[in-house]
């Protein structure tokens, strides 16, 4: 069974593995059932998605309509006024036939000047906080891309008190010396006042580059089981975070399973082993 531990300071146990809706984006709803069955299997009992993801939240409509008491469920908006977020996460409501949202979160809240508006006057930020207080969700969070996200996260804390926050986290990310040192600086934040930390992208090889993308995904992603198992045993080996799954329903199997599989910490040596043999680079590079 998939580990599970406290989701910050929700009083959730959530399965260390969050089920990534994003894999749901452009899959038809035979496609999607399927998959949910898969969910069901491992246990997971967290489901992330957000408004932008296609027709991910449709797809989830169905599945939820039986099993919505059974999981913790987060969404995201990535608009950036009052108005127009306030809007999105009604919307979101209706698309998942849900009353209830555990978790909004402001996506990938990066860019300086989008992130002055959203949790300006008039942001994102004021629709979510009403949100909660009207009780259609329960908690906050902000997520974020690239390689300033870890220090634009603190700084996001140092605004607002967010209950969780969701960033990149791999063994190549790390052996970026600037943004090894904003994570951890992130994460000692994060451990002080309880916040839950969602990690992303740990099977990302590299980016598609030149080539002609073979899966769902917008990156290039491990494909053997063998190296899918170290970077998922690498991420679950940071005691304190969970694994946001991939965006491809065909890997999905294989990170659940590998995630099943976790037993504790993997030395870096064996990851070094997988980043070089597979020629591993950052997604991120600006």
């Amino acid at each position: 069974m998939i580990d599970r531990q406290l989701f910050g300071r929700t009083g959730h146990e959530s399965s260390r593995t969050i089920f990534g809706a994003a894999a749901l984006s452009s899959v038809t709803q035979a496609e999607a059932d399927r998959t949910m069955e898969l969910v069901e299997k491992h246990r997971i009992n967290h489901i992330d998605t957000a408004a932008s993801y296609g027709d991910a939240e449709l797809r989830l409509a169905p599945w939820l309509k039986d099993h919505r008491k059974e999981v913790f469920l987060a969404t995201k908006t990535g608009l950036r006024t009052y108005k127009e977020a306030k809007e999105q996460i009604y919307q979101s409501l209706e698309r998942m036939g849900v009353e209830h949202i555990d978790l909004i979160q402001l996506h990938n809240l990066v860019d300086p000047e989008e992130w002055a508006t959203a949790l300006g006057e008039g942001g994102a930020l004021q629709a979510a906080v009403e949100a909660r207080d009207e009780g259609i969700v329960s908690y906050i969070g902000v997520t974020g891309h690239g390689l300033t996200v870890a220090a634009q996260h603190k700084r996001s804390l140092e605004r607002f008190d967010f209950d969780s926050v969701l960033l990149p986290f791999s063994y190549v990310m790390m052996n970026l010396p600037d943004y090894a040192r904003d994570f951890e600086a992130l994460f000692a934040l994060c451990q002080e006042r309880n916040v839950a930390i969602q990690t992303i992208k740990s099977i990302t090889r590299a980016p598609w580059g030149d080539k002609t993308p073979s899966r769902a995904t917008w990156y290039e992603p491990l494909e053997a089981q063998e190296d899918i198992d170290k970077a998922v045993h690498w991420v679950l080996g940071r005691k304190g975070v969970f694994l946001n799954t991939v965006g491809d329903i065909n890997v999905l199997p294989r990170v659940f399973d590998a995630a099943e599989r976790f037993s504790g910490p993997i030395p870096d040596s064996e990851m070094e082993r997988v980043f070089r043999q597979r020629q591993m680079e950052p997604l991120f590079t600006s």
